[in-house]
């Protein structure tokens, strides 16, 4: 009986101190806010970041075409700029006759009309013109040649009393320019090629293509 007194009291106290044990884990838990043995660290998975979006960038607007007085301004500025110096092929006055489509160029011996609309834009040729002879030397000029449609007349040139000069070639246009003041604009012939051209097709002259 004493035996069975002992073991019970045995048993209570076990039971009594879990108890306690368990009380004592909630007080902490109470106290601290958190579980006096923390849960495991998860780590978290890496985060991707996001690929930003391409940039896009407004296009710029096309450089809008010239129009035909703005040709004609180009070519008069450059006629009369780069004219020669020796009183014989210097430009003393360019103008242009939207009707005719004239380029009416005024020289100390006279004048010639040019006739835009006549003339093919494919056959344009610059070369090398020497105005002086045996007694005078003269500077180099640089010449654009341009012929005209089968038929048509390129230009018509007149003496300072307004009469036709019949020597003149009627199905070629030219166009003289000082060498010397020439070489002072880098690129200038292919600029002035291509205005030339855009004013031959916008007057209602032939638009010329590459054959070969």
């Amino acid at each position: 009986m004493v035996r069975l007194k002992c073991v019970c009291a045995i048993a209570f106290l076990f039971i009594l101190s879990a108890s306690s044990a368990q009380t004592a884990q909630d007080v902490w838990d109470k106290v601290t806010g958190k579980p006096a043995t923390p849960p495991p660290y998860i780590v978290p998975p890496p985060v991707t970041p996001a690929t930003p979006a391409p940039a896009h960038h407004a296009k710029s607007a096309p450089k809008p075409e010239p129009t035909p007085q703005e040709l004609v301004e180009y070519i008069r500025g450059k006629l009369l700029t780069l004219s020669a110096s020796d009183s014989i092929n210097d430009y003393l006055d360019v103008t242009f006759d939207p009707k005719t489509t004239a380029l009416t160029i005024t020289q100390p011996s006279g004048h010639c009309d040019q006739f835009m609309n006549a003339l093919d834009s494919g056959s344009l040729a610059w070369d090398i013109f020497d105005p002086g002879d045996q007694h005078n030397s003269r500077e180099e000029l640089l010449r654009l040649t341009v012929t005209s449609q089968s038929g048509k007349i390129a230009r018509t040139c007149y003496d300072k009393e307004n009469h036709e000069d019949k020597t003149i070639t009627t199905n070629r246009a030219r166009f003289l320019f000082s060498m010397r003041k020439v070489e002072q604009f880098p690129g200038f012939q292919d600029k002035i090629t291509k205005a030339v051209k855009k004013l031959i097709v916008d007057s209602g002259g032939a638009e010329g293509k590459e054959l070969f």
